[in-house]
């Protein structure tokens, strides 16, 4: 064990398995102690055990760190300050929280419920939120913290699951406010965005899937085989242990790509292409304006999807 995090506690959501398992493993593994939340469900968010979140606490303790399991459902808000409080209350203080519990309820947009909308956005984005607020107020007041969210590349645009991606592009945003709004208090808030197998992306429903995107049209081979060759979650699980630590300090607002294959950058979201106009002297747009500026916004685009006709051309 090293001691990069020694002293150090933690929140690890997400923790009874895949990428969280990791994660809070990771944290143990330089010091840290842990409190290893997970409610236990499928990856469809049905269902609940206590044995996954026992076992994670044990495996951190075998690390030599204190560790402790705890089950509520981060969509909770009252269950979240539990957690939060539990570091608390067994540690002392939280220094370090990593969201990673999810759930995926894939469907196209004309099949899906609103009652998969909702479970997967109150999983991922409200749980998100739900620990970070609570975490925020305790950090704030000890003006320390370290806070690492996890989305996803479904964060850009996906197929499938227009749930999740909705989720992970509003962690995305969260994770930007909440470090401009705690950075003056000495609390960082990063991301990363993981590509790992697990049970959620890898298992067989998922990749049956994955399939019958290729045989649509949706993907080509090549991305089908990038997307499945990927590596377990301990190939990238030090990477948010790194942003957890004092040397990361200075790295604040940041999202990260993290694989077995690489680690990247995401650079933030901005304005490429601008037409500036006086809008005092030529008052509103006009149909024929944005018909001329469209060709030179557009200039290199190419439609993702576009309509099955004009494929066959």
């Amino acid at each position: 064990m090293a001691d990069r995090l020694k002293g150090k506690n933690a929140v690890v959501t997400g923790a009874g398995s895949g990428i969280g398992k990791a994660v809070a493993l990771a944290l143990a593994a330089e010091g840290a102690n842990v409190v290893a939340c997970d409610l236990g469900g499928s990856t469809d968010g049905k269902g609940a055990s206590a044995e996954p979140a026992n076992e994670t606490a044990e495996e951190c303790k075998k690390l030599g760190v204190q560790a402790v399991p705890a089950f509520g459902d981060v969509s909770d808000f009252k269950a979240a300050e539990g957690m939060i409080q539990a570091c608390v209350d067994n540690f002392g203080r939280i220094d370090i929280l990593c969201n990673v519990a999810g759930i995926d309820r894939a469907r196209m947009i004309w099949n899906m419920s609103e009652e998969e909308w909702d479970q997967v956005i109150a999983v991922h984005l409200k749980g998100t939120f739900n620990m970070s607020k609570h975490a925020c107020v305790k950090m704030r007041q000890q003006r320390y913290g370290r806070i690492v969210n996890t989305i996803s590349e479904a964060w850009v645009g996906t197929v499938g699951h227009v749930n999740y991606g909705a989720a992970k592009g509003g962690i995305a945003s969260l994770t930007y406010a909440i470090a401009w709004e705690m950075g003056r208090y000495g609390v960082t808030c990063n991301a990363i965005c993981p590509r790992a197998a697990t049970r959620m992306t890898m298992g067989p429903e998922v990749l049956e899937g994955y399939k019958k995107r290729v045989e649509s049209g949706l993907w080509s081979q090549e991305r089908y085989e990038e997307v499945t060759h990927v590596a377990t979650p301990d190939y990238l699980a030090v990477i948010p242990a790194f942003l957890c630590s004092d040397e990361a300090a200075h790295i604040n607002g940041c999202i990260f790509g993290a694989a077995g294959a690489f680690f990247s950058y995401w650079a933030p979201a901005h304005e490429s292409v601008i037409f500036g106009r006086d809008w005092d002297k030529y008052g509103p747009w006009t149909w024929e304006e944005v018909a001329k500026c469209v060709p030179t916004l557009l200039k290199g685009y190419v439609n993702p999807a576009p309509p099955e006709e004009e494929k066959k051309k």
